[in-house]
């Protein structure tokens, strides 16, 4: 029998009342705001959907490495991480990660942190294609 460990939930609401395209999110205690740009005909309150994807996959890899570098003492480093969504012309999308490393740190060093950040659990839901379950439900 196969065991199922949560991990993490969210909750979004939205309704006529709110402006256009305004959702309010749930993130455990956390309460965020997504919207759309105003060229989008939303009122720009907040990150698209898609900046949310990618602050989790920029925010999980900061901090899977901070985490890994701590562990083995390594210097005191700050980490930057820049993801961006491109489409290009034929419409393939891609994720680009920037990953910014003190030149403090080693060439074998900088190599692993580029190893962990490709086994990140944001950069692995992504890469597999996280199946997604819909469930509709009436109020």
């Amino acid at each position: 029998m196969t065991s199922v460990r949560h991990l993490a939930s969210a909750v979004a609401s939205t309704s006529t009342a709110e402006p256009a395209y305004r959702v309010d999110l749930r993130v455990g205690a956390h309460a965020l705001v997504a919207d759309e740009p105003a060229t989008a005909g939303g009122g720009d309150l907040g990150p698209t959907p898609l900046g949310l994807l990618l602050s989790a996959l920029a925010s999980c890899t900061a901090m899977t490495l901070r985490m890994y570098a701590g562990r083995k003492d390594w210097v005191p480093l700050t980490i930057d991480v820049t993801a961006r969504y491109d489409v290009d012309e034929e419409g393939a999308e891609t994720i680009e990660r920037t990953i910014t490393l003190s030149d403090r740190l080693t060439g074998d060093q900088r190599e692993r942190l580029a190893d962990i950040a490709e086994r990140t659990p944001v950069t692995l839901a992504i890469r597999r294609g996280t199946p997604i379950t819909t469930t509709l439900h009436t109020s």
